[in-house]
């Protein structure tokens, strides 16, 4: 009789070690995949704040202000008869 008290005790204490070993597993996981949802929803977020841009840019690429900027920005041509001023301050 005194046996079998032990083992039950025995028992119960690994199905409580082995329960508890498990929920700690189980939450470090969905820790894990919390961080990995915040990560991507962050990449999906600036995803689609590019995609905006790049549709507000196609709407407006065959307009002659966009031409303009473009030429002057990275092409570094200018209007005739136009000014260009340099800050050599810099």
């Amino acid at each position: 009789m005194k046996i079998n008290k032990i083992l039950k005790k025995i028992l119960v204490f690994i199905i409580i070690l082995y329960a508890s070993i498990i929920f700690i597993n189980q939450q470090k996981n969905l820790n894990a995949y919390t961080n990995e949802k915040k990560v991507l929803s962050d990449k999906i977020k600036q995803q689609t704040e590019r995609k905006q841009t790049l549709v507000a840019t196609k709407e407006n690429i065959t307009s002659p202000e966009y031409i303009e900027e473009v030429a002057r920005e990275k092409l570094d041509m200018y209007l005739p008869n136009e000014r260009v001023y340099i800050d050599m301050g810099e």
